[in-house]
């Protein structure tokens, strides 16, 4: 039981003062010998103010983030605030070679009020694949979505994305979704992959729904020419490509905030985005990597980077801890 300050000073004089030996005393009144010899050391030491409560919590954290930091964490969200604390965490650590984890980042923003709500909601997959793939360029995903040019109708935007890295690695914003268009699109894709040029066992398996574009006989007759093999999603079941599905949903997310009145400007935002997502947006399901780290082979060394700098972070942190208290 926790007693005031106040109390203390009195359980001490009524032992001090009875005529009883001490334990007797303490356990008339109910307070071990150890509790009251804790606060009898204090208050020969201290005096009254030995008795008051003390925070349980250290003085000085060792791991705390220094102030300097913090100040450039909130810099770095305000100039960058379409950032969330896990892409925030991992930029700083990037860019300034020192290491934040999510939740500090969260702490240090919440603190100034700069945490709000999602404007969206985020629909979780579930958490594992049954058959991952294990290297670039060994599955590619491919499908249709719509967006609309004000005055001008509905576009459909194809993508081929890597399986592996959610690397896109073609786009065409089309005006119909025949199958000519999914060729064109492979096409490009094959291109930009190297896939055209390069000699491999085995070509890259394309994995589509069961549109009318994606089960034609033209598309069948093109795929076969290039060597390619082409599997279907389950029939009602758009989780079989939920990564595309997902790409999707976080493309218009972002680029939908606006209207476009031309072909032109809606293609040139699809483009922009496509450059952010590929190269800079990290994705948490990749270990806080961009698609194009692990779709062009560098996801290895920039893990063992971040590591090394993890190190040096925690070793700079204790050290300053001890500087501090010594």
């Amino acid at each position: 039981m926790r007693y005031p300050a106040t109390e203390n000073l009195e359980i001490i004089r009524l032992v001090e003062q009875s005529h009883l030996p001490a334990k007797r005393t303490l356990d008339m009144i109910g307070v071990p010998r150890t509790t009251f010899y804790r606060w009898y050391d204090r208050y020969l030491s201290l005096g009254a103010a030995g008795l008051e409560d003390r925070p349980s919590h250290p003085g000085r954290v060792w791991n705390r983030i220094p102030d300097k930091v913090r100040k450039q964490i909130v810099d770095l969200a305000l100039e960058q605030p379409e950032l969330s604390p896990r892409e925030l965490a991992v930029r700083f650590t990037d860019t300034r070679r020192y290491f934040v984890s999510e939740a500090s980042v969260y702490r240090v923003l919440k603190a100034q009020d700069l945490i709000t709500s999602p404007a969206f909601i985020v629909i979780k997959a579930a958490d594992e694949v049954h058959e991952k793939t294990i290297r670039p360029n060994q599955l590619w995903q491919t499908d249709f979505t719509y967006l609309k040019v004000v005055g001008w109708g509905w576009f459909y935007l194809s993508t081929i994305l890597d399986d592996y890295g959610r690397y896109v690695i073609a786009w065409r914003l089309c005006a119909t979704m025949k199958a000519s268009d999914v060729t064109a699109t492979l096409e490009d894709a094959l291109v930009a992959s190297g896939c055209d040029r390069a000699t491999v066992v085995h070509r890259p398996r394309l994995l589509g729904d069961n549109g009318s574009s994606y089960i034609s006989d033209e598309l069948a007759d093109w795929l076969a020419g290039v060597g390619m093999d082409h599997v279907r999603g389950a029939p009602r079941h758009p989780q079989t490509q939920g990564k595309i599905e997902r790409w999707h949903q976080t493309l218009k997310n972002r680029i939908l905030l606006e209207n476009y009145y031309l072909p032109g400007a809606l293609e040139e935002a699809v483009g922009t985005f496509i450059e952010h997502y590929n190269h800079h947006r990290y994705h948490e399901s990749l270990g806080n990597l961009t698609p194009a780290d692990v779709y062009l082979g560098k996801a290895e060394t920039i893990l063992e980077r971040r590591k090394e700098i993890k190190a040096r972070t925690i070793s700079k942190r204790r050290l300053l801890h001890r500087q501090t208290a010594a």
